[in-house]
């Protein structure tokens, strides 16, 4: 298996500098790891 192409963009949400597994589109926002765990709503245990 190879390794993904990362890609740098910019967060968001917070403007922190982060890498991505997809290229970004300017049409949608990009959150780094930490603003995306915030926004992701939490898993339900079962």
């Amino acid at each position: 298996m190879s390794e993904r192409e990362m890609h740098d963009t910019v967060c968001s949400e917070c403007g922190q500098e982060c890498q991505v597994p997809f290229k970004p589109d300017s049409d949608r926002p990009v959150y780094c790891r930490e603003c995306y765990q915030k926004k992701r709503p939490p898993r339900r245990r079962y």
